[in-house]
């Protein structure tokens, strides 16, 4: 499997805990950064041309906060440059408040057959303290506008004051919405963020209290139908994110847009951060890479292990022997023994047992050389 990332740095507002390269101050860049992705696109497209992709996600910032011709745009270009499988499993990220009617058509009439919408929580005085512009009847809303479609939703648990109850009530609120794919998200206060001050204030739940949420609201999941597949992520069968497993088998992607990460032959580059900056490169016929690295050796065989082992399947032994040319048991011997009450290991597979798949920091670092 490869993907295709599309990144729209652009939102109505900023979210308190949003660390990502999303700018409400600039949206009037937005007719000449499309302009820009559009040549970006066709560049990747001719360096990538001999190889095959299986799914394309537009991810930001907010995609359904522009016109939704410039989303067209963009995926008639992805589909006129890149090598595409007969039917991609394609996504747009959307926020509820900035969703109408027109845009879903004009979406699906180029080919987007699924939605990822930010719901974060079913209660409004939650949603304003993040600064979220929507409610949760607009979640509903939107989930009505798409009746029938492919939908997933997003969960924050850690936030202040939360409850496991409350982390429930919002599954409800998406389920009630027909939702297929639920991702649980723990909030995670970077530095430079407004909710870091929360943090600091002690105001956020604790790791612990967090974890103990977590494990109610995995749980629920379960009852409802809903199998993780990935320490965040939780579907009815047959509706797991093929893009997002991607990224868990270590297979290969191209990253389009301001900020936008890839891994292609090995080799891992991200975009500049800046629209200007950005801009100006693809103007000028220049790279906007900023950084590039070759993950090879040792870095290539933990990064693989680390990304196997946040799913439930975990990782299939042969199949790394064979990739990276050793005897998995025989490598990782004093990490097996060291880890074994946490892990599954039946020779084939290894996997961080269900209930210590949240807490599997630890339990992966052992197997770093």
């Amino acid at each position: 499997m490869s993907g295709i990332y599309i990144h729209i740095p652009f939102c109505k507002s900023k979210c308190t805990y949003c660390d990502f390269a999303s700018y409400p101050k600039e949206i009037g860049k937005t007719e000449s950064y499309f302009a820009c992705l559009y040549r970006e696109i066709a560049g990747r497209g001719e360096q990538l041309k001999n190889k095959v992709f299986d799914t394309v996600y537009m991810g930001g910032g907010t995609p359904s906060v522009v016109p939704s011709k410039f989303i067209a745009g963009a995926l008639r270009q992805v589909k006129k440059c890149f090598n595409l499988t007969e039917n991609p499993e394609i996504t747009i990220e959307m926020n509820p408040g900035t969703v109408t009617p027109e845009k879903i058509k004009d979406y699906k009439s180029v080919g987007v057959n699924r939605f990822s919408i930010g719901l974060q929580t079913g209660y409004d005085d939650q949603l304003k303290r993040l600064n979220r512009i929507h409610t949760a009847k607009d979640f509903l809303l939107c989930c009505n506008m798409l009746k029938g479609e492919n939908k997933s939703a997003d969960v924050l648990i850690g936030l202040a004051e939360q409850t496991a109850e409350q982390v429930k009530k919002t599954i409800d609120l998406a389920i009630a919405g027909e939702v297929k794919h639920i991702s649980v998200y723990a909030l995670t206060p970077e530095v430079g963020t407004p909710i870091y001050t929360d943090y600091l204030n002690g105001e956020l739940l604790s790791d612990d209290e967090t974890a103990d949420i977590y494990d109610e609201t995995r749980k629920y999941l379960a009852e409802k139908g809903f199998k993780r597949y990935e320490v965040s992520n939780f579907a009815l069968p047959g509706y797991e994110s093929k893009h997002n497993l991607n990224y868990w088998k270590r297979g290969e992607y191209i990253g389009l847009g301001v900020s936008a990460s890839s891994f292609i032959d090995g080799r891992r580059f991200t975009n500049s951060f800046s629209i200007d900056e950005y801009c100006n490169a693809i103007i000028y016929n220049k790279n906007p890479e900023i950084s590039s690295d070759v993950i090879e050796g040792e870095d290539a065989c933990f990064e693989y292990i680390m990304l196997g082992l946040r799913t439930e399947k975990g990782i299939d032994v042969e199949k790394f022997n064979f990739e990276f040319g050793c005897d998995f048991k025989e490598k990782y011997a004093d990490a097996l023994k060291k880890k074994e009450k946490f892990m599954d290991f039946d020779g084939k597979t290894l996997k961080i047992k269900p209930e210590y798949i949240y807490v599997q920091n630890d339990i992966i670092l052992a197997f770093m050389k």
